[in-house]
Parts: C-alpha cells; structure tokens; sequence
C-alpha cells in the first residue's frame, strides 16, 4: 500500500514514516524542510519503497503526488500557538489553506482513507477534565486551535460530501525526540545558555497532558487500521494519556537530568491569570476512554513522557 505524509520530514510526522517503513508501506513524503529536517529520513532516502519530494504545499502540484496513494496523513502544520497571537495571516495559510489544499488534492486523485492531525486546543478552556471527544462547546481560545477546528470542519465535510473516509485525531501535547519546540526543548536551550537561571513562561502551575510520540505513532496507526476495517465514514479521536503534570515539574525534570543544583526558577507572570501566553491553554487532560474501547493504550504516563523527552532531547542539543 501507498500512502502520503504530508510534513513527513517534521517532528511526528518523521517517527510516523519510520514506522510506516519498518512496517512494509511504500511511503511518499512532502515537506518543504521549513521545520522538518532531511536527516530524520536519511535511514530510509535509499529505500526504493520511500520517496521524498521536498515542496510547499501552498502551490506544488499536490494532485499528481497523491495519485496511487490509499492513504494521506496529514502532519504538516505550523505548530508554534505562540506565534498565532501575532501572525494570523501564516497559520491561516499553513494550517487552513493547506488543508484545504491537501483535501481537494486527496478528492481529485482517489484517494480512500484520510488523517487529520488536529489538537486537544479546539477544547479551548474546557469546563469538563477529563475532557471527552463529544464536549461542547468548542470554543478554542488561540488562532491555531480555531485553525484546527476548521481543518476537522473541512475534513468531516469531505469525508461526507466526497467519500473520503477520515480521521480527526486530537493530539494532547506531543513530545520525544526530534522535537524542536515546546516547553522542554525550550527549558534545555535556556539552561545551556545559563545554568544558573530559568524563565518559565506563566506562573508555573499550567497543568497538561503529554504523550510521548512513540505512543502518538503507535495509536495514530492503530487508528489508520481501525479506519480501514470500520464501516466509518469520520470519527473524531482524543490521543493523550491520562494524567498531567505542571511546568513547574517539568522545569524540575529538566533541571535533574542536566545535573545542575541551584537554578533560581524565574517566573514571568504570564497573562490571563498565569498564562504562558496569549492563548496558552492552562489545563488540559483529555479523556481517551473512547480510544481505549478500541483496545489500544499508553505505555507511558506523562511524567514518564516527559522523563524520557527530556533525556532525548538532551542526547540530541548536546
């Protein structure tokens, strides 16, 4: 079987290749290298099962690509939140116009089986933790959760309006090697600057959900089984584990493993009572009860996740 992957080069997307490949998939990837790094692939350039096109999905010639492809998984994204508080205009094109985009593409060349990679911020500040796939309203409270949102619109009118069989996955935070943004990678990098301090965004209490990305892959694919074997035209799943640490505790983590003693914690405050930032969502747990119905789980809690991040991340800013 052939399938796409669309930011195949990025941080999920690559372990989502790797895994694809190990499992027997001919695998074409997209990804105009702009966050997403060649190397991630390198095991797999010579595999004549792996084909990579580097290309901007905002005006390359998607239709043809996809042509003889069952599936798109659809990674790509701008996944800085930070930065949808003060550029509209490159979310809106990264995350809505491409998936729109990648849809009209996936349509026009016959393509079966669709997967969005969407995020537990279309919840916005849920009133109900853990928060449940049917939890309304969805109110996100950050332009990149609203420009998710419109990606599982358009995804979820597709898929009935066109045939398409798809997946909306709301990914709870997503952490492990390779990454190279968020609040771990962002701790590492400011303690190798300076060992003695660290600014934490907020006042350190945001309280979140992390899945490491071996789990994120595992059940990404578990659901790419699952959509092809179901009588199921589209179907929304949370993908998180089921517990949550503070940033506090994830400063504490870092600080451990890179074996400093001493570091004054700095808080800035944040915004909206101890925001990091303009739209940062201060709570989130997912529920994954639906998800586990189906039969797969998390091998790692998120204090495991986090734990294992913080080492890999470490091995690879040395």
């Amino acid at each position: 079987m052939l399938i796409a992957v669309t930011g195949g080069a990025g941080f999920i997307g690559s372990h989502i290749v790797d895994a694809l490949m190990r499992q027997g998939y001919s695998v074409i990837v997209i990804d105009n290298l702009s966050s997403g790094d060649i190397k991630y692939l390198e095991k797999w350039l010579n595999d004549p099962r792996l084909k990579f096109v580097k290309a901007d999905l905002k005006n390359c010639s998607l239709e043809n690509m996809f042509r003889g492809c069952e599936a798109v998984l659809h990674m790509a994204a701008n996944p800085d939140v930070r930065l949808s508080s003060v550029d509209t205009e490159t979310v809106f094109q990264d995350n809505i116009y491409v998936t729109y985009r990648v849809l009209e593409a996936s349509r026009k060349a016959g393509v079966k089986y669709f997967i969005f990679a969407s995020s537990s911020t279309v919840y916005g500040d849920a009133k109900i933790k853990p928060t449940p796939e049917d939890y309304s309203p969805l109110e996100p409270i950050s332009f990149y959760g609203a420009s998710k949102l419109a990606g599982e619109a358009m995804v979820c009118s597709y898929a009935y309006t066109f045939g398409l069989k798809a997946l909306s996955l709301r990914y709870a935070n997503i952490i492990g090697s390779r990454s190279r943004h968020g609040v771990i990678y962002d701790f590492i990098v400011k303690l190798k600057k300076d060992p003695a301090k660290l600014e934490i965004l907020g006042d350190g209490t945001q309280r979140k959900s992390y899945l490491h990305v071996s789990d994120c892959v595992e059940a990404t694919l578990f659901l790419l089984d699952w959509l092809m074997h179901e009588n199921v035209r589209y179907a929304v799943f949370n993908v998180g584990s089921e517990d949550w640490v503070t940033v506090r505790e994830i400063a504490d983590e870092v600080v451990t493993a890179m074996d400093l003693r001493n570091v004054q914690y700095v808080f800035t405050g944040g915004v909206n009572g101890g925001r990091g930032w303009k739209g940062d969502v201060k709570y989130m747990l997912l529920s994954i009860k639906k998800l586990k119905a189906l039969g797969w789980q998390p091998k790692l809690s998120s204090r495991q996740a986090v734990r294992r991040a913080v080492y890999e991340l470490l091995s690879e800013t040395c």
